[in-house]
């Protein structure tokens, strides 16, 4: 079944930058648009931004434009989220999965088990 592995998460002080990557055994990620999410406690799970199969069309939330950059390399199989100027409010578990319908969060499914981001001084 395919399950996605995300990693790259950790504490970091406001400001600061992670780069989380996101990537699954016996699957081609390539085949597929892949999209981040996250969850904050007590909040339900929101659509951070996407890319298309090839990488050319990418999508992002209003909360994360200018900040965060979706990209991604098909000859390694990853998919990477470069976040810069981190704030508290980012403070979440991130997933990332498969988007069926390119853009649309909606159509999300193959969940992995997350990595988790905390922000904070």
């Amino acid at each position: 079944q395919l399950q996605f592995v995300e990693s790259g998460g950790g504490l970091v002080q406001p400001g600061g930058s992670l780069r989380l990557s996101c990537t699954a055994s016996e699957f081609i990620l390539g085949y597929h648009a892949i999209g981040w999410f996250r969850q904050a406690p007590g909040k339900e799970r929101e659509g951070v931004s996407c890319i298309s199969k090839n990488g050319v069309s990418t999508n992002y939330a209003d909360s994360v434009k200018g900040r965060f950059t979706i990209s991604r390399d098909n000859a390694k199989n990853t998919v990477y989220l470069q976040m810069n100027s981190l704030k508290p409010e980012d403070t979440a578990i991130y997933y990332c999965a498969v988007i069926a319908l390119y853009p649309s969060y909606g159509s999300a499914s193959y969940w992995g088990q997350g990595t988790q981001v905390t922000v904070s001084s």
